[in-house]
């Protein structure tokens, strides 16, 4: 704990001296924003909840893969030395895990403010809907921070990265959008039972892998 502990801190303070990186992210979100009410400003009878939903979740799945694939990439590879000499596999990858699920709950709470404000906000459920928000920020964060640790291995990352985690994503991303439309629909609570046992089973499991598989990774 107390090696995760001081690699969490010392992830926010590079990101408190280098703060282009999170402004950047936000600059990204509300731009994404602007340009999505200039398109559907002009056409107010097509932003139907379904739209709004999908749009929205897109948005936030986009600066999630622009935010966390610098988990990796940017550490030097003598850097990458001081940690293996120092800290265990677990606490590193447990730390990047822990960190980029606070940056993506920020963006992700920052974003939706922001969407519903320019956008308008046809959520019949917040607390559901926030509860969707919780889960899909620690699942995009669990799944790219992996990825992203075994694409820094290869020499075209992005791209990598992309491929790899697209067939992981795809069915998170569909379970969130279902989970969040019945949220908008203001649907019971038991209604939504599966889709919210499903995404915890999902980041669950990714958890538990990185935290199995990643010190093979580290080893290479």
């Amino acid at each position: 704990m107390n090696e995760i502990s001081t690699l969490i801190w010392k992830e926010v303070t590079l990101e408190w001296r280098q703060k282009y990186a999170l402004s950047g992210m936000l600059l990204y979100v509300v731009s994404t924003v602007f340009v999505a009410y200039l398109s559907f400003n002009l056409r107010r009878n097509q932003l139907t909840p379904i739209v709004w939903n999908t749009l929205f979740w897109i948005i936030l799945l986009f600066t999630a893969v622009n935010a966390i694939a610098k988990s990796f990439s940017q550490e030097r590879h003598g850097r990458l030395i001081y940690y293996y000499n120092l800290c265990s596999p677990h606490a590193i990858i447990i730390s990047k895990i822990i960190y980029n699920s606070m940056i993506m709950l920020l963006l992700a709470l920052i974003g939706f403010v922001i969407y519903s404000f320019v956008m308008g906000n046809p959520v019949g459920d917040m607390g559901l809907f926030l509860i969707c928000i919780v889960l899909s920020a620690v699942g995009f964060a669990s799944v790219l921070t992996l990825v992203a640790g075994i694409a820094s291995k290869a020499d075209n990352s992005a791209t990598l990265m992309a491929v790899l985690s697209f067939p992981i994503i795809l069915p998170m991303l569909l379970m969130t959008i279902r989970l969040a439309k019945n949220a908008l629909d203001g649907l019971d609570w038991s209604v939504s039972t599966d889709e919210i046992t499903t995404l915890l089973s999902i980041d669950a499991i990714v958890i538990t892998l990185s935290y199995l598989l990643f010190p093979y990774l580290w080893k290479s």
